[in-house]
């Protein structure tokens, strides 16, 4: 990375303040003196003052960037490693003030520390060159540091704790053992922060080490001309459930696009997306992308996805000519018409609307505690709380059940959409969600993935509202063919459903409201229904779905 002089002079003395204060420390250990505690705690406004230069320095940079200066990820980097140097410094003090307590420091095992710290100062030796040659093996060796001094850590930590348990003499020696051994396994944490801001740096891409290794292995089982070498990575999105989505191009061949999709994160979450592809394969092919590899590290896992091309349903209803627009609208309802058709069983099924907003309702207050109301009267007719709607709409569902349950993609949301205009064919995406279900589920979720887009130009909002009523007349002209006598009345309560989840992930005070209190009104109207009325209701799509 291209570093300013200035920073690069700072960030040199702070690598070496660092290294010259655990150097102390690991000679302390072995014969511990007052003038080697002093050189450690004397010394501490010294770290913090280089690692507020290069801070302000890095800030200077960014907000009045000179000649050539367009490296902001560098920058972001290098207050990292700062911070994380200075770190360093407060943690080999905060070993002094503990061991300068102690009576008997023969509790401490001290010898089991000097190999601990020997390794803390090479990693230390190895930051420099690693920050100026952009030396990712390099950066992956300072890393490794951590593991080492976790497994030798938590060893001591062992025999710490067994000695508290048999002995009743020492024990705040032994509490204090605890604390410094706690702080070098520390230091292995700190290590392993400077060792990921330089790998992300040289990626681009904001990585940890666990994404870096599944990376590795799964661009090795990626079958282009091009090597490891002649590949970027571009970060595309974040999901909720904190997986991270990237784009792996060849460096040379930009006109081309993307070679694969990059995903990772939990295990868990990647093994349910895993198997939702592999399902989709099964059950209707070439809808979802195909799995080039997957790669599982501990508690994180890692697929390697086709790329499809295309732009997604979003980016074509908010920036694509009318044409387009329509023409991936009819391929939309095309496609869903032949895949619940194809993948319709004769099994009910409830989706549980309430049940899943009820679910969501605390996650919601924690975001709107104006929404969170009590029972109330207006001119002495009783009005309920939200609390109350949802407990009588969810004993009103239990008599309402899809006759026939289909394939649905589970997060149908406007983003999980691609249409291939050349190919003239509509894919999925994020899949992880996707079962046998009540299809309303997905329209539910699409019609109101549209609604809480925070347009506000107004044609263009009339453009998309236009949309989900479009969307809206051919689901339900197939409920009609299906012989689906209850559509209506359980889309009223999949709409109230996502209309309040969806806030959870809204700011916008005003957005919010307009969403909550079309849930109210939708599930006021579902229990204004009587039990001989539920085939004849009909969703007030135009009175929700306004400007």
């Amino acid at each position: 990375m291209h570093i300013p002089r200035n920073i690069r002079d700072n960030l040199r003395f702070l690598s070496a303040e660092a290294g010259s204060q655990v150097a102390n420390l690991r000679d302390y250990f072995c014969e511990p003196s007052d003038t080697l505690a002093k050189r450690i705690l004397d010394r501490s406004g010294y770290a913090y003052n280089l690692k507020l230069r290069i801070h302000e320095s890095c800030l200077d940079r960014i907000v009045r960037p000179r000649k050539g200066d367009n490296d902001v990820p560098s920058l972001r980097a290098l207050e990292s490693i700062a911070t994380n140097l200075e770190h360093l410094t407060e943690l080999s003090r905060n070993c002094i003030q503990q061991m300068e307590q102690m009576y008997e420091r023969s509790c401490l095992r001290p010898a089991s520390y000097r190999p601990l710290l020997n390794r803390v100062a090479k990693g230390i030796d190895r930051i420099e060159p690693a920050v100026r040659n952009n030396d990712t093996p390099l950066a992956l060796k300072i890393g490794r540091v951590k593991p080492r001094l976790g497994r030798a850590c938590g060893k001591l930590l062992k025999k710490y704790t067994l000695a508290l348990k048999q002995k009743r003499k020492h024990t705040e020696d032994l509490i204090s053992s605890l604390l410094v051994s706690h702080y070098i396994e520390q230091m292995g944490d700190t290590l392993l922060n400077i060792s990921e801001a330089i790998i992300s740096v040289n990626l681009g891409h904001i990585i940890n080490s666990e994404r870096y290794h599944s990376l590795q292995t799964s661009i090795e089982n990626l079958r282009v001309e091009d090597t490891a070498a002649d590949l970027v990575i571009e970060p595309l999105a974040e999901t909720r459930s904190g997986s991270a989505i990237s784009g792996i191009g060849a460096q040379d061949r930009e006109e081309e696009g993307y070679v694969a999709i990059f995903k990772d994160g939990q295990k868990r979450k990647l093994k349910e997306e895993r198997q939702g592809l592999e399902n989709w394969h099964e059950i209707y092919p070439g809808l979802a992308p195909r799995i080039l590899s997957y790669h599982k590290r501990r508690q994180s896992a890692a697929l390697l996805i086709e790329h499809l091309a295309g732009q997604t349903y979003e980016q074509i209803l908010l920036h694509e000519p009318p044409k387009l627009l329509r023409e991936t609208m009819n391929s939309l309802n095309s496609t869903l018409a032949s895949v619940w058709t194809e993948t319709r069983t004769a099994k009910p099924v409830c989706a549980n609307y309430m049940k899943q907003l009820a679910k969501r309702l605390d996650d919601v207050y924690s975001i709107h505690p104006e929404f969170r109301q009590g029972n109330s009267s207006i001119c002495g007719c009783p009005v309920g709380g939200f609390n109350s709607l949802v407990k009588k709409a969810l004993a009103r569902e239990k008599q309402l059940s899809a006759p026939f349950s289909v394939y649905i993609h589970g997060d149908f949301n406007v983003d999980n959409i691609i249409y291939d205009p050349v190919e003239k064919r509509i894919n999925f995406i994020d899949l992880h969600r996707s079962r046998y279900m009540d299809y309303v589920q997905d329209v539910s979720v699409f019609m109101v993935s549209n609604y809480r887009l925070q347009i506000l130009d107004a044609p263009l909002r009339r453009r998309i509202l236009q949309q989900v009523r479009d969307f809206y007349r051919f689901t339900a002209d197939y409920a009609g063919q299906a012989g689906d006598k209850t559509f209506e009345m359980r889309l009223a309560l999949g709409l109230a459903r996502s209309f309040v989840t969806s806030t959870r992930f809204i700011l916008d005070k005003s957005l919010a409201h307009d969403m909550f209190m079309r849930s109210r009104y939708l599930l006021e109207q579902v229990l204004a229904t009587g039990p001989k009325e539920v085939k004849s209701f009909r969703v007030p799509v135009k009175e929700v779905f306004v400007g």
